[in-house]
């Protein structure tokens, strides 16, 4: 009887190992979804407007692009567990000083640190699962980690309904901390090291063009609703970004020690799978940023029916993430995914045609079908992206994919954004048919995401091919 393949790394208790990253990535994905359907009471509480407010979503992202590229080079001087405990405290501190806040300013600083915590935790979390679980389980924790990312979202906005319906929105940030506290006994007590310490050089240019690179992309996106795409502010923002970025791009393929291995993109499958959870993750956050606001200002429902309203595909959403993982262990990635784009072409149109006057029930299925379609493209196309990499280059490629997903979230919501504007200005009537008009814009770039996710599904190997 042949031997089944080990893990690379033995741990004691590899479950225990993963729950502080688990419940931190919990709390970092609900931190970035939940605030969502907060932000029309943000707006009033801390007087500012859409294209102010809309820095809450983005400006934490931005951050989280910055620091995850850092996290490789991170994980290569300190242990997995120091890198965790800090991950962990610094998000406690960000969290409670934006409950602490009373102006636009401080809460978006304690935003931004919360950003530090969350860029630290995701991309560690699935570089160590790739470590310590022997391949033919890789799949099935990778659904287990997509299930529970998966369910902030699912429970993110109907919690965050029904505390702004009896309590302030300083509790949005209240709510992290004892979930935050449970991360970090586990860290201390149950996480090991699963990385090597070899301490490299550290390249201070390096980590400067891809701090200017990634912010002037967002910073330009998230400015374009404001001042339009042709302004010279956003332009030159974006000229940076794409200048900076190419530099920083030619410098790590340069590098006898790269900041951030990019070479791991000749790995053909990695490539393939990376772009997929890019566009993927674009679709959830473009349409997660839109959908409440649509409810609110074009249905004019109260926020706590809002989050009621977005419960069912949010629990959809996190048990289909469950399910794929385990696909991809037993068809590979490619039919999942090409599927998962389909479903959600049909649930991104449902969006782009509701109506102020469409009934809840029909906005409940288009949620519902999109949250089938994304998470089961998204958990076979990561899991194939990472599988493809040998040995701890996996630790790069999380990097990477997690990198990528912030940044591409953040410009996904920045376009979102322009696009729902757009919309309102050309539009006519009420202020709730305007605002519809705004949200169909908004869908409708949506849409183009997810149709060219599955032109991109047609590049993939099949099964024998993908499991090799």
């Amino acid at each position: 009887m042949k031997e089944m393949p080990q893990a690379r790394r033995q741990v004691r208790h590899p479950k225990l190992a993963m729950v502080s990253m688990l419940l931190g990535a919990f709390v970092g994905m609900f931190s970035e979804t939940s605030l969502n359907i907060a932000l029309p009471k943000l707006m009033a509480a801390l007087q500012v407007n859409t294209a102010t407010i809309q820095w809450l979503v983005t400006g934490y992202m931005l951050v989280i692009g910055i620091v995850l590229p850092l996290s490789s080079l991170i994980s290569k001087w300190f242990t997995t567990r120091q890198i965790i405990t800090f991950a962990l405290a610094v998000f406690m501190i960000g969290a409670v000083i934006s409950a602490l806040g009373s102006t636009f300013a401080v809460v978006l600083i304690g935003r931004m640190i919360q950003g530090i915590g969350t860029g630290l935790i995701l991309p560690l979390m699935f570089a160590v699962v790739m470590q310590i679980f022997p391949p033919q389980k890789i799949g099935a924790v990778m659904g287990v980690c997509a299930l529970v990312i998966m369910f902030a979202p699912a429970i993110g906005p109907t919690l965050t309904g029904l505390i702004l319906a009896k309590l302030s929105w300083q509790w949005i940030f209240w709510l992290f901390v004892p979930f935050l506290l449970i991360a970090l006994i586990f860290a201390l007590t149950s996480l090991e090291n699963v990385g090597d310490l070899t301490r490299p050089h550290v390249d201070i240019l390096s980590i400067l063009e891809s701090a200017v690179g990634c912010s002037g992309l967002v910073i330009g996106a998230s400015l374009s609703s404001r001042d339009g795409w042709l302004s010279v502010p956003v332009l030159t923002a974006l000229v940076v970004g794409v200048i900076v970025l190419a530099l920083y791009i030619h410098r790590q393929l340069n590098l006898e020690e790269p900041t951030l291995n990019l070479r791991v993109f000749k790995t053909r499958a990695f490539a393939i799978g990376a772009c997929l959870v890019m566009l993927d993750f674009g679709i959830i956050l473009s349409a997660m940023y839109l959908l409440p606001m649509y409810i609110q200002n074009g249905l004019l429902l109260p926020v706590a029916l809002t989050g009621i309203i977005m419960l069912p595909g949010g629990v959809v959403n996190a048990l289909t993430s469950a399910v794929a993982g385990r696909l991809y262990d037993n068809v590979g990635a490619k039919r999942p995914a090409m599927i998962g784009f389909l479903i959600a072409f049909v649930g991104a149109v449902m969006l782009a045609l509701a109506t102020p006057h469409s009934p809840v029930a029909y906005i409940i299925a288009a949620h519902v079908i999109l949250m089938i379609g994304c998470p089961l493209a998204m958990s076979p196309s990561q899991t194939s992206a990472l599988n493809a990499l040998p040995g701890m280059q996996s630790g790069d490629g999380s990097t990477i994919l997690n990198t990528m997903q912030q940044v591409i979230g953040a410009l996904a919501t920045a376009l979102a954004t322009s696009f729902l504007e757009l919309g309102r200005r050309l539009g006519t009537g009420a202020p709730a048919v305007r605002f519809t008009n705004g949200a169909h814009y908004g869908f409708y770039f949506t849409i183009v995401l997810v149709v060219v996710g599955f032109i991109q599904t047609l590049l993939m190997q099949d099964k024998s091919s993908d499991l090799e």
